[in-house]
This record gives structure tokens, sequence and C-alpha cells, in this order.
């Protein structure tokens, strides 16, 4: 039993609020345990310059720790400096959000997502990952909606969940404590059709076996098709 008292392969109680802002075309406020993150989307009507003449749309993301986000401990806000941090993150998300749907449906379009955390328990990119495929979704519709495009592309829905290994245990959907003592951290993103669309994986002191490693894969596959089940509720 952990410490909340979850079995180990026992998620944290998800909340979702989506239109959690108006007048925009998706967004939702996402509640993983105690972390939270808002995420919201919006599209403009040209892609960056290297696509410029292509043959396709664009999806991006941005991810940011806002300055009450982690407790008593100040955030700085980014403004114009660079946090390494949240640059990777940022295009992990943005990396996964781009393999669900063909982005040449989307020509001469680009989806930005943002995804700010409001409070941090864990988890924060693969909950920023979560609620970024629903507002992702959404805008899509809006884009149909407004005759942007002819219809609605074909989606394989995505989530992404932490898988931590302590002592051997496999544990899903880390909090910070957990996160803090694991022995590694594995960030799975999967799709609905059990496809692996990305996996970080960080080991503290030492390694994990080959065996671990794939049982903790399988665990993360079968914990995304639970959340994806749970997105689909609120489109």
């Amino acid at each position: 039993m952990r410490h909340d008292g979850r079995e180990n392969d026992q998620l944290r109680e998800m909340r979702l609020t989506p239109d959690y802002i108006k007048n925009i075309p998706g967004s939702v406020l996402v509640e993983q345990g105690d972390t939270r993150v808002l995420c919201t989307a919006v599209y403009e009507l040209k892609v960056p310059h290297f696509l410029k003449n292509g043959d396709k749309g664009w999806v991006t993301a941005e991810y940011a720790m806002l300055p009450g986000s982690t407790g008593s401990q100040r955030t700085l806000r980014e403004r114009q400096r660079v946090n390494n941090r949240n640059v990777e993150i940022q295009r992990f998300i943005s990396r996964a959000l781009r393999n669900t749907f063909d982005l040449k449906t989307i020509i001469g379009k680009t989806i930005y997502i943002d995804t700010d955390v409001l409070q941090a328990d864990g988890s924060t990119r693969c909950a920023s990952i979560n609620g970024g495929m629903l507002v992702l979704v959404k805008t899509l519709r809006s884009l149909v909606y407004e005759n942007l495009i002819r219809e609605l592309p074909a989606i394989e829905w995505i989530a992404a969940v932490s898988i931590g290994v302590k002592n051997n245990a496999i544990l899903a959907d880390l909090d910070y404590k957990e996160d803090f003592a694991a022995d590694a951290d594995i960030n799975i993103v999967s799709s609905e059709k059990g496809n692996i669309v990305e996996v970080q994986a960080f080991a503290e002191e030492s390694p994990i076996s080959k065996e671990i490693f794939k049982k903790a894969i399988d665990l993360g596959v079968e914990k995304n098709l639970e959340i994806i089940g749970h997105l689909k509720k609120f489109v």
C-alpha cells in the first residue's frame, strides 16, 4: 500500500473541467491528485517559417510553472529567460501531440497548446499531455465548425503516465513524494491502439533490469488506455 492508500497500479483521481476559459476553442483544467494544470488551445491561420511553402500545418506547445505552483518556494516567471527544463518538456508535449493526426489536414494553420502548472505534485508533464490532447481535439472540432477545414481528421488519441520503480515495485502515476524517492521514473506516452509514442526513462544511482522496464511499459500502456477512456467522455 502506498502512502496515499493507493494500490501500486492505481491512478490518482483525475478530474477535468472543460471550457474553463471562455472565448477560445479549447480549454480544460486538469487535476490529477494534487497536480493541477490549465491547458488551453488557440490557432492561427499561418505556419512557422520552415513550413511556409510546405504541405502541412503545425502543432506546438508551451509549458510553464506558475510562481506559486511549487509552494512557498516561488518559481520565477520565464519572461525572456530560457528555462531548459521547460523547453525540454514543451518539446516532449509538442512531439507527442503531433503524432495524433495527419498535419496535412490543417495545411496553413498552427495550433498552439499552452500548459500552465497551477499546482505541482508530480507528473506535471503527463498531466499537460492529457489535457493537451483534449483541447487539441476540441480545437480541431472548432476548425470544422468554422469551415476552416473540411472535416475532422482521423485522430489517434494519446495519453501519458509516469511509472516509477522503487525496490523493484512498479508504481503508477507518481506524486512528488514518490517521484523524489523513486529508483527510476519512466514517462510513457502511448496511443489508444497501444502504440508507443515516446518514453523518457531516468534511473537514479542504479539501473533497472530489462524485465522490470518491460513490465513498467506494459503497465503504462494499460493505464494510458484508462486515461484515454476518461478523456473521451468530455468531447
